[in-house]
């Protein structure tokens, strides 16, 4: 539709149904409004802004923050190929140059009938299928061998991947076909964890049996669960919401889009005992732009949960209500970042706040928010399903119950593995058919983690064994590089990411990420000086030291440790 035949009714139906029309709708308006008009013509966010009486200089703000959002005529189907650390290792790049060829454009470009558009994109999640793309909204994988004419055709979407490890909990409903429907989620024992803690435990009841189980988040900070419930439902508050953070864009993660897409229940009952356990009555399911998929799941699961009862008012006949809402983001790598997610819903650009004040206490819309990713909501919903003893009945005592690690890169099955802390990282790859190849490195915690070399095979995966060892242990990202990788390349791809990533809110981030980029880049080529690698030094104190959130904290992590580690891998003047 052309800017001279707008017609702006489609927009007042569509918020007609939202049941509210304040600021907070402006990032889900914009992605229907793109939806409906093909892109994000200037009377289109005129019409936006002015429904939403939102500012059209801040539309536009927003519109230019989030990358899947378009201002300017695009191809009907966008191919998304993408190129962070693991797929440019499996042939990201080439597989890049074949499609642009084989469609005849550059990257940012649409075919001569507006077909087609071809995406360069920083990581998709998909990297236990690398290398891999999304065309439109159908995930495609192992395009190393394919001809881009073939799978642009026929695409074959690709599933969950393999799932593996023992014991299988949090991923025991999780296999390759569509998740189980709600009646089998009942008859298995979902929402027994809910119904529990409705009929025989009080609020602080609920907290109390989280922090008996030693529940620690499982995005990566570590935080004790149970006391960021009890913290978000303390003091007086005119109202309180759950966050459920799905905006896993971390380069080698994808543990959470296998809940999300095989265990959607479970990751609503995780946020109703949430809701329940802090006196909340809304919750926010933060799904990423890149997962349509699994939007398209729970956002179906959602209703079905309302219209069983297990959302919505009076739940289980309680007098307990909880409603979840469904917010899709829009191509921002900072937006899982939690206060940058906040900002996100609220209807602005991602960017992070500073800290303190916390979420707990001043979180979404100026009230105490808990914010927990998929993989902790999952496991809060397996103990008070299955108890506190059972749960700390594997790991180790300071590290209790299984942990899902995403493992990909050079091993024979990448997958997703959820085994008990305490398990030796020897005996995960082994169960993942070994090395292929000679061992070089290991990348723990993704871009923001660290390398290691063979040696880390002896540490068990638990956080004081990583800890003690002084290494990340993250979100669960193992990423296996054999001898036949360039590590200097892998580094280079790392500070492409954050270079292309920062949000830009804080000069440390914004311009230390490029500079490091551009210093790894005259590493590559052989024209590194003694005087970068003494400035490569100060970029990285400098965003460590000083960066407002943990994009610019960490982003030199990975490559500092690499350099530690190989001081072999740059030297001045070595190409």
């Amino acid at each position: 539709m052309t800017p001279s035949t707008l017609d702006p009714q489609p927009l007042h139906d569509w918020l007609a149904l939202q049941g509210s029309a304040d600021r907070s709708r402006l990032l889900p308006m914009l992605i229907e409004a793109q939806r409906l008009y093909g892109y994000l013509s200037e009377q289109v966010l005129a019409a936006v802004g002015q429904t939403l009486r939102v500012p059209l200089a801040e539309v536009h703000g927003v519109v230019r923050f989030y990358t899947l959002l378009y201002d300017r005529p695009t191809g009907r189907t966008i191919v998304r190929v993408c190129t962070s650390p693991r797929c440019a290792q499996a042939g990201g790049e080439q597989v890049l140059r074949d499609v642009c060829l084989a469609l005849g454009v550059q990257p940012g470009e649409p075919t001569s009938d507006w077909a087609f558009e071809v995406e360069e994109v920083a990581c998709l999640c998909l990297c236990d299928h690398a290398p891999a793309a999304l065309l439109g909204d159908v995930p495609v994988g192992h395009l190393q061998a394919v001809k881009p004419e073939f799978w642009l055709a026929q695409p074959q979407e690709i599933g969950l991947g393999h799932i593996g490890g023992s014991p299988r909990r949090l991923t025991a409903r999780c296999h390759e076909g569509a998740p189980a429907g709600l009646s089998e989620y009942v008859a298995s024992g979902g929402f027994s964890g809910l119904e529990r803690a409705l009929r025989s435990l009080s609020p602080a009841g609920v907290i109390e049996v989280i922090e008996a189980s030693g529940l620690e988040g499982r995005g990566g900070a570590a935080f004790p669960t149970g006391q960021k419930w009890s913290l978000a439902a303390s003091g007086e508050a005119r109202r309180r919401y759950v966050v459920c953070n799905g905006d896993e864009s971390e380069p080698g993660t994808f543990k959470d889009r296998v809940l999300l897409e095989g265990d959607p229940w479970a990751v609503l009952e995780g946020m109703a005992i949430a809701g329940y356990a802090i006196g909340a009555e809304r919750g926010y399911l933060y799904i990423r732009g890149e997962y349509p998929r699994a939007q398209r799941i729970l956002q179906k699961a959602i209703r079905e949960a309302q219209q069983a009862g297990y959302l919505g008012e009076n739940i289980l006949g309680s007098d307990f209500h909880f409603e979840i809402e469904l917010r899709s983001g829009a191509g921002a790598y900072i937006c899982g970042e939690e206060t940058a997610l906040l900002e996100s819903i609220e209807g602005k650009r991602g960017l992070p706040r500073l800290k303190p004040p916390y979420p707990v206490t001043d979180g979404l819309f100026g009230q105490p928010t808990a914010i927990n990713n998929v993989e902790t909501l999952c496991t809060a919903t397996w103990i008070l399903s299955q108890g506190v003893e059972a749960f700390r009945s594997v790991g180790t005592p300071d590290s209790p119950g299984t942990k899902l690690f995403c493992l990909s890169g050079d091993v024979a099955l990448p997958g997703t593995y959820e085994v008990a802390f305490g398990t030796p990282l020897r005996e995960l790859v082994a169960t993942a058919g070994g090395v292929a190849g000679e061992l070089q490195a290991v990348l723990l915690g993704g871009a923001a983690g660290a390398f290691a070399g063979p040696e880390v095979l002896e540490l068990p995966l638990s956080y004081e064994g990583f800890r003690q060892a002084g290494l990340p242990l993250g979100s669960g990202v193992l990423m296996v590089i054999n001898a036949e990788r360039d590590l200097r390349q892998t580094c280079w791809h790392l500070s492409r990411f954050f270079a292309h990533e920062s949000c830009g809110k804080c000069f440390p981030c914004q311009l230390g990420t490029q500079r490091q980029m551009e210093i790894i880049r005259r590493g590559i080529e052989g024209t590194l000086t003694a005087g970068d690698l003494e400035a490569l030094d100060d970029v990285a104190y400098t965003m460590t030291q000083t960066s407002i959130c943990g994009l610019g904290v960490t982003a030199s992590s990975a490559i500092e440790s690499a350099r530690k580690r190989w001081p072999e891998l740059f030297r001045p003047g070595a190409a």
